[in-house]
């Protein structure tokens, strides 16, 4: 039955990933918030998959606040990426760079906006990186980084990147740390039937030191994991 359920989710998914991306694209002429709509469909669609194919349902727990604000979630799987559209209003993620080279997907996340993340490339990259994020919360959209940078299995604590602390002090922003706990049901091949909980942390006002801000979201998105 696990296998089943499996074959079901990824034949679902991809055939309808296809004609999501493909819909992305054409939106393109018509305005981002036409291109965001679609995007949020397919998250929305990713979950409708979740649920009917693999089992897996998804809850909130605790207050998620609106307006422009840094939340910093944990990472377990591919889940909370493909998400994000679905759980946030138009979300900004930070993402690694390399993913805009993907064919197609790349070209519509670069209209849908969202903010590239060159590693090692020092403090100018930095600087762009607050400018364009500076951008996206003016327009009221909030922001979507994962401080590990990287995926992380369920029940280890992963290390902040250093980039994360400059960011939260140069943006100025609260940040609401995120725990999720996808790790044990969104594994790369198997989906097991179950629930995924998203739990917000409490809003962590900016202006703190770099030592207390890491270790209040570290202790924060961990929160799921035993």
């Amino acid at each position: 039955m696990l296998l089943l359920r499996n074959l079901a989710f990824y034949t679902a998914f991809y055939l309808g990933s296809i004609v999501y991306v493909t819909a992305a694209l054409l939106a393109i002429p018509f305005g981002r918030p036409r291109l965001r709509a679609v995007v949020r469909k397919w998250a929305c669609y990713h979950r409708d998959c979740l649920l009917v194919c693999a089992g897996i349902t998804i809850v909130e727990e605790g207050s998620k606040p609106d307006g422009p604000t840094l939340f910093a979630i944990k990472h377990e799987s591919f889940f909370e990426a493909i998400d994000a559209p679905a759980h946030f209003a138009d979300p900004v993620p930070f993402a690694k760079r390399e993913l805009s080279l993907i064919p197609g997907w790349g070209t519509a996340a670069k209209y849908y906006g969202m903010v590239w993340v060159a590693r090692d490339q020092g403090a100018r990259a930095l600087r762009a990186m607050v400018r364009e994020a500076r951008g996206h919360a003016a327009d009221g959209r909030p922001l979507v980084i994962f401080p590990e940078g990287t995926r992380v299995p369920h029940g280890a604590r992963g290390r902040l990147q250093s980039g994360f602390a400059g960011l939260y002090k140069m943006l100025g922003l609260p940040v609401v740390p995120v725990a999720v706990n996808s790790g044990p049901l969104y594994h790369r091949k198997l989906k097991r039937p179950g629930t995924i909980v998203y739990r917000y942390g409490e809003p962590i006002p900016p202006g703190l030191p770099r030592a207390e801000v890491e270790a209040r979201v570290e202790d924060a998105i961990n929160v799921l994991n035993g």
